[in-house]
């Protein structure tokens, strides 16, 4: 019997595009995602493009994109979607987090429970 290994973080084909696009621009290796301590709500997502992996860094790859996962961010990010949305005012990276309690009213900041 085998153990299938459950996804952290789901991709969505459209912000598997965009990443995969991104990376390739800028010559990078990958898409980073973390969390951090900040704006109203009390946190904040990270996004940054990097060359390498670092220690325990977890890696998940969607039709050629790659996405990094802070390993402090992880228990934050379970069981998330991360999409790609292109709007009339802003176009950007959007979160569909399960584990959040409370977002701001700007939506760039979130409280876990």
């Amino acid at each position: 019997m085998s153990k299938e290994k459950k996804i952290p973080v789901e991709i969505t084909k459209k912000a598997a595009e965009k990443i995969k696009e991104l990376t390739k621009k800028d010559k990078k290796f990958a898409l980073k995602v973390g969390v951090k301590k900040g704006g109203c709500a009390g946190m904040e997502y990270t996004l940054e493009f990097v060359d390498k992996l670092y220690g325990h860094e977890e890696i998940i790859e969607k039709d050629g994109a790659k996405l990094v996962i802070d390993p402090m961010a992880q228990m934050f990010l379970f069981g998330s979607e991360i999409d790609y949305e292109v709007g009339l005012l802003e176009s950007g990276f959007k979160f569909r987090n399960p584990n959040v309690t409370e977002t701001c009213g700007c939506g760039e900041s979130i409280k876990f429970g």
